[in-house]
């Protein structure tokens, strides 16, 4: 009767079955499945699905050996970190911290499935978050789109976002590599109680493998064009007989080209993991990472002038994208990282469960690249070199404890915990300014050696060197309660931040005079308290309508030209919606409505390229639709459609509109106040759906396709040009070699295509250059699992 009360199923049997049997019992967060099997191991029972969500107790067969259960045709109760089920995850840890079904959530949260990753064949976030509501994820074209960097580019209702990996905010690459990740979610909205540090936009939550309760061992070779060859390994297993101690190791070694010449991505990585169940009521799991990525596949040169990109014409033809706008003999890109993480969990009883998470992570990244320093016609552009070398490393831990009880007929899950994040970040720069080489873009062949030689007369350098050191440790709390249908939310926080740090400057040799000027930073503590409420009532037929308000805080740790910091940013957000889960169907429906306020918003300097200035009030509204269904067996879909709307709502900033015929600013100034947010499209809409054929028709093959579609985004903060809304299509195929022979059981082939057409498009663009969208991507790969 526990059991059935906990897993949510129905549990009947004849009562004469049950006279005289005791059970070992059952304990811990674990699949319907395998909790079964354990309570009624060495019982003489066993269980057959009534569908309905409901299980009979038989008497065994001799020697039978219990398989998984279906309940009405689905698992009932999903892993809240695992892949989902086909295109649908019922349950999240992100939203709360606690395992909750995403119905009882007053807010929007929306996973992207491991399946939804491997039909389209993502390499990286930013290509698998192309699908999910109220994210733009390719801002900056493909700038960062095959590193698998963390959150390059990437906006949550007009805001820019931050990656938490296991809970904990990341700068690590694995928090970016599809083969590392078990699921993301995109949490929008202001998610400052749990997490921290975060703009009100939301949060990207991705979940690192782990080792799996039943085996798993798969080995895949992909290829595609550019040149792209990859092999992958994925294992799992037990290492002792009871299976207490098991291992999973994930690696990837991938090499290729890019749609940009003298553009590379070349990275291997592994991802051992090992976890203990300590006890039944005690679990450490342990993971480490290494990665290198020697080119990591970004063109820092590769913003193109507006003509010849957004405006083409028989006088401005189209820019290739294949053109290199910076100089090929001083074109490095790289990084190295390596991560330690564990995962504690301590259930001292039915009521209290103590977790904790703790990463270590450092990186190193090297750029000797090129940048656009100023348009001298519209056909050249003039570039500047640099070398830069930064390391960053980041210590955080996350300890809560959680529990349930009840008062009365009201259930309370709560949650109190602390975490704390230290960062630090350091950097040398040196510019070349001994000339500025000019790059012709239609026929770019820049051959330019820099010259950063200190001891000799003829080269003119600038360097630049900065260092920050940053804590952050935060205590929160939350409770849901929960009343028959009604679920309400309540949590706060506490914040407090303190960061320091140093940035200089020095000339050396040649017509600039030797000198140098450094700032120091006096340490700046800061704190803030964030809340949020809301509530959400689900009625029996499947229906949850709800409405709620959070806050957010997040310090800014970036500096403007002069390197003053930013004052913090502190928003608010209202957001009111319906989920739907179809009764006894795989099928999950969302719609909601927001308002977002935020004070401090950053964007981009127009007069000092690279660095940020203060937008003041930024008010963001809109609304968004989205489904994400397995329609039946062989069918799977995922659409959405978003609306956003981001304006300065109030500011002092005026600017002269923009005239990108003729390169040159025109008119009286005119006040930001009311204008629309640049680089961010208003409306987005985009469907995918994957169907296997029947097996009379074709035993084993599968189809898919999807529409995307973009709206206009302005270039600047007076709306003086905006950019073409654009639709692109991405079809694929599967096969299953295992229905053609049995001795080929396992052995699965796919292809997925992005951008069929070979659509030319441009994503964002500033006053003086666009960022071009990625052509036309084949790939496919080669699994075997056995």
């Amino acid at each position: 009767m526990r059991f059935s009360q906990q897993a949510g199923i129905q549990v009947t049997s004849d009562s004469a079955l049950l006279r005289g049997i005791n059970t070992h019992g059952v304990h811990g967060h674990i699949t319907i499945q395998y909790a079964l099997g354990q309570l009624l191991a060495g019982t003489g029972l066993s269980y057959s699905s009534a569908g309905h969500n409901t299980v009979v107790l038989t008497k065994a067969a001799a020697n039978i050996t219990l398989g998984p259960v279906r309940v009405g045709g689905t698992v009932s109760r999903q892993d809240p970190t695992g892949p989902g089920v086909g295109y649908v995850a019922t349950t999240t840890m992100a939203g709360t911290k606690t395992d909750t079904p995403i119905t009882e959530i007053p807010n929007s949260i929306y996973v992207v499935t491991k399946q939804l990753m491997q039909d389209q064949q993502s390499q990286s976030v930013v290509e698998a978050l192309r699908y999910t509501p109220g994210v733009y994820s390719e801002a900056d074209g493909t700038y960062g789109n095959g590193s698998g960097s963390t959150s390059v580019g990437i906006m949550q209702r007009g805001f820019s976002t931050t990656q938490f990996v296991d809970g904990l905010m990341t700068n690590s690459s694995s928090s970016g590599e599809p083969a590392f990740l078990e699921r993301i979610e995109a949490v929008n909205g202001p998610a400052s109680v749990m997490y921290g540090q975060t703009n009100p936009g939301g949060m990207i939550a991705t979940g690192l493998k782990k080792p799996t309760d039943t085996p798993l061992h798969q080995v895949s070779v992909g290829f595609g064009n550019w040149g792209r060859y990859e092999t992958a390994v994925d294992l799992s297993d037990k290492i002792t007989k009871s299976g207490n101690l098991r291992y999973r190791v994930a690696a990837i070694g991938v090499t290729q080209g890019t749609q940009v010449d003298h553009v590379n991505y070349h990275r291997v990585g592994v991802l051992p993991s090992i976890t203990w169940d300590i006890d039944g009521k005690t679990s450490l799991s342990l993971l480490g990472m290494y990665m290198y990525t020697p080119g990591d596949g970004t063109a820092y040169a590769n913003q193109e002038p507006i003509l010849g990109t957004l405006i083409r014409n028989s006088t401005y033809p189209e820019i290739p994208r294949s053109h290199f706008l910076g100089t090929p003999n001083w074109n490095e890109m790289g990084e190295d990282a390596e991560m330690f993480e564990y995962q504690f969990k301590h259930e001292f009883n039915r009521y209290v469960t103590f977790s904790q998470t703790f990463r270590w992570e450092n990186s190193h990244q090297t750029q000797k690249t090129s940048y656009l320093n100023g348009i001298v016609s519209p056909t050249e552009e003039e570039i500047a070199t640099w070398d830069n070398q930064s390391q960053d490393r980041t210590v955080g831990l996350d300890s809560r404890v959680s529990g349930n009880f009840s008062t009365g007929p009201v259930r309370h899950t709560w949650v109190v915990g602390s975490d704390f994040r230290q960062y630090g970040s350091g950097g040398n720069s040196v510019f070349d300014f001994t000339s500025f080489p000019l790059v012709d873009v239609y026929n770019p062949r820049p051959n330019y050696v820099p010259c950063y030689n200190m001891n000799s007369s003829k080269c003119e350098n600038y360097g630049v060197s900065s260092k920050y050191s940053y804590f952050q440790e935060g205590v929160y709390f939350q409770d849901q309660i929960k009343w028959k249908g009604l679920s309400v939310l309540l949590g706060g926080r506490e914040d407090w931040v303190n960061f320091s740090g140093n940035y200089g400057s020095e000339s050396t040799i040649g017509s600039y005079p030797a000198s140098s000027n450094y700032t120091k930073y006096a340490p700046q503590p800061r704190h803030a308290f964030t809340w949020r409420a809301g509530l959400i009532y689900k009625f029996k037929f499947g229906l949850s309508p709800y409405f709620s308000y959070a806050t957010s805080f997040i310090p800014q740790t970036s500096t403007d030209w002069r390197g003053t910091p930013f004052a913090p940013l502190t928003g608010n957000q209202l957001e009111a919606g319906l989920k739907y889960k179809v009764p006894n169907k795989d099928i999950l429906i969302t719609a909601s409505a927001f308002r977002i306020n935020e004070d401090h918003y950053l964007i981009s300097d127009l007069v000092h390229t690279g660095y940020s200035s203060d937008g003041g009030h930024v008010r963001s509204q809109g609304f968004e639709i989205s489904a994400n269904a397995n329609i039946m067996r062989d069918l799977r879909m995922v659409a959405s459609y978003s609306y956003t709307d981001v304006r300065f709502a109030k500011t002092n900033l005026t600017e002269q509109r923009f005239n990108p015929y003729t390169s040159s600013y025109y008119g009286n100034l005119i006040s930001e106040q009311g204008m629309s947010v640049p680089q961010v499209p208003r409306n987005m809409a985009s469907v995918f759906f994957d169907y296997t054929l029947p097996r009379n028709i074709f035993k084993g093959f599968g189809l898919n396709w999807g529409l995307r579609y973009i709206g206009y985004t302005y270039a600047d903060e007076v709306e003086s040009f905006k950019t073409k809304p654009y639709t692109l299509f991405d079809i694929g195929a599967h096969y299953d070699f295992g229905n053609m022979l049995p001795t080929l059981k396992g052995l699965k082939a796919q292809m997925a295509i992005s951008n069929l057409t070979n659509k030319y498009y441009v994503t964002s663009c500033s006053t003086f250059n666009c960022f071009v969208g990625q052509g036309r991507r084949v790939y496919g790969n080669l699994t075997y699992n056995w």
